[in-house]
């Protein structure tokens, strides 16, 4: 394990000294090994750089606003289709629904109204309502992915009103406290590093000025350290090893939020966009999910790791530097994350023998013919499930649950053809003799359509 780390340690340095990072800090989590940090420079303050040293987090920021409209959806106040006018006074673009301003496809304009980059001046709460009869709506709604501040800003007034508090409040009750990232809040605090612009054409490191953006902080305001927001990468990956009772968000609602609804870029399907979470695909089903971040003088990346063999459970990676313009910052947690897997892979889990199928269920256990391909039918785990005979290994299975009220009836939970039935047809023997599989007809023999079997035949 010393050599994997020694590593990763290797791969931080060398991104520090080439993109010329004043101070680079980065965590690993993962459940099967202790926490992993490590940080390289200085803060530019009077603060030592360690793993309690806080970044500004930029657009991070939106993963936790999401989490809390989420909340907000599965506490019943709010449905994502609802438009957001529904529940906050707008003079504007009232008729923006949730899920659209959350996936960055409302069409809304990036920012508020105004040259807040140029000024750092961000409007207070009601200026904010106020100007947004002046903000445009850029691309009609739904036409395709549009990155915007001013709806994320929106979304956690939207928190706020149906919360009683502020945003920053119901941020630190419902998601920071429980989840345990006290590092993480709306300011910088003593351990501050300080964020700089690093020239060009020499060695010089400018300090950018501190910024506080007002009624735009649900999309950009946090601080945090590597640490908290590599927990917070893994809860967005796995909330099962971090969050068990679903206290913060059931895991339900987080595999919603994974889901990709866009891309980023129509020609180049590298990147996804979920509710509030950029997702990136890689080979043998791995996608990483999380957000980068950017604010004067700072650069962010945070991202969990899912799937593929030897995907640890609750895999998380954060990488914050005070530079804000070291682009490689964005891809070097992709690369520890790969690299933690292929140098100290997750434990192989030895098979145990389980309890048997249900007595019903047993003779109907093995090959089927639909659509004519041919499935396995099995039991594993407690649960009976189905994949094509000619899957790759890593294609998860579909997992099906009996209805309650239904014998011989079973919705379909997972993989393929989710949320579809699954019907079993006994003989008068009780032998389960065909099936239909959302609405397909499933048999022992392969059959053509108009029921011709090809070895009766």
């Amino acid at each position: 394990m010393t050599a994997a780390h020694d590593r990763l340690a290797r791969m931080v340095r060398r991104v520090q000294a080439q993109a010329r990072v004043p101070a680079l800090a980065a965590a690993l989590h993962r459940a099967d090994r202790p926490l992993w940090t490590c940080e390289v420079g200085g803060t530019g303050s009077d603060a030592d750089l360690g793993p309690g040293t806080r970044f500004r987090i930029g657009s991070v920021t939106k993963t936790f606003t999401s989490v809390l409209v989420m909340q907000c959806r599965d506490d019943g106040l709010l449905d994502l289709d609802d438009p957001i006018g529904r529940h906050l006074a707008l003079p504007a673009h009232g008729e923006l629904t949730v899920r659209r301003l959350l996936s960055h496809t409302a069409g809304l304009q990036r920012e508020p109204y105004g040259d807040v980059w140029d000024t750092l001046r961000a409007p207070g709460a009601d200026e904010l309502v106020a100007e947004l009869a002046r903000a445009e709506r850029v691309l009609p709604t739904g036409r395709r992915y549009h990155y915007s501040n001013l709806g994320m800003a929106l979304l956690g007034r939207l928190v706020g009103e149906l919360r009683g508090g502020s945003w920053a409040e119901v941020l630190t009750e419902r998601v920071l406290t429980p989840l345990g990232l006290a590092a993480t809040s709306v300011t910088p605090g003593p351990t501050a590093a300080t964020g700089f612009l690093v020239d060009a054409y020499s060695d010089e490191a400018h300090p950018e000025p501190p910024t506080d953006f007002g009624a735009i902080a649900p999309a950009a305001q946090l601080w945090s350290t590597a640490t908290d927001m590599a927990r917070w990468a893994a809860f967005l990956a796995d909330p099962v090893a971090l969050d068990p009772a679903g206290a913060v968000l059931a895991p339900a609602s987080l595999d919603e939020m994974r889901w990709p609804l866009t891309t980023t870029d129509e020609t180049l399907w590298a990147a996804g966009f979920g509710l509030g979470l950029i997702l990136v695909p890689y080979p043998d089903r791995v996608v990483h999910v999380g957000h980068d971040g950017a604010m004067p003088g700072f650069l962010a990346a945070v991202y969990g790791r899912r799937g593929g063999d030897g995907t640890a459970g609750a895999m998380g990676c954060a990488v914050l530097g005070s530079s804000g313009t070291a682009a490689e910052v964005f891809d070097l947690p992709h690369r520890l994350l790969a690299a933690a897997v292929e140098h100290d892979p997750a434990d192989v889990t030895p098979w145990r023998p389980g309890e048997p199928a249900p007595g019903p269920l047993r003779g109907m256990l093995g090959r089927w013919w639909g659509e004519g391909f041919e499935y396995v039918f099995s039991w594993h785990d407690g649960a009976l499930r189905a994949r094509g005979a000619d899957d790759p290994a890593g294609k998860p299975p579909a997992v099906f649950a009996p209805l309650p009220d239904a014998p011989d009836v079973f919705r379909t939970v997972a993989g393929r053809e989710v949320g579809e039935l699954l019907r079993l047809t006994r003989d008068e023997h009780g032998t389960v003799v065909r099936m239909h599989w959302a609405t397909y007809r499933f048999t022992r023999r392969q059959e053509a359509f108009d029921r011709y079997d090809f070895r009766a035949g």
